[in-house]
């Protein structure tokens, strides 16, 4: 049995290598915490087979729809950070799967929310490094949800 590891990946890592899964997932999250849409943009398959389902932005397919739920997110007053913790990652011959949650908060100017969504991203080796090929988000917490959705409008 694997066993999850439980040190978060914040994307502040040292390990940043996107030729490694962790350094994959860190570079994710250095652009997402750093609301870097170019960094996003590098660490995403960029064709038509890459998807997304999350609180957000639902069921996007491509890279252009799932741009559009990052740029929606980066450019809003509210200020979202999550790191990733309590993960598995599964690995193949091209591809790697990482099972886990995130953790987080989100600010704005009048509230702030603290965040616990389940996660799942894979990853496929193209080109050389790792792309991000799928992501999954849930929010468990219907009220959390409702909040998170309304604070992010």
């Amino acid at each position: 049995m694997i066993q999850p590891v439980l040190t978060p990946i914040t994307g502040y890592e040292d390990r940043d290598d996107p030729q490694e899964p962790v350094g994959a997932l860190a570079e994710f999250y250095r652009a997402f915490n750093g609301r870097d849409l170019a960094l996003m943009e590098r660490n995403w398959d960029s064709s038509d087979e890459a998807s997304m389902d999350n609180p957000l932005g639902g069921i996007r397919r491509g890279w252009n729809e799932i741009r559009k739920v990052y740029e929606r997110i980066f450019s809003g007053k509210a200020t979202v950070k999550v790191e990733f913790y309590d993960y598995v990652i599964h690995r193949f011959s091209d591809t790697f799967l990482a099972v886990g949650r995130e953790r987080g908060t989100l600010n704005t100017q009048d509230a702030s929310l603290d965040l616990k969504i389940r996660t799942s991203r894979w990853f496929r080796m193209i080109d050389g490094r790792w792309r991000q090929v799928h992501h999954h988000g849930s929010i468990e917490d219907a009220d959390l949800l409702v909040r998170y959705q309304a604070m992010v409008s």
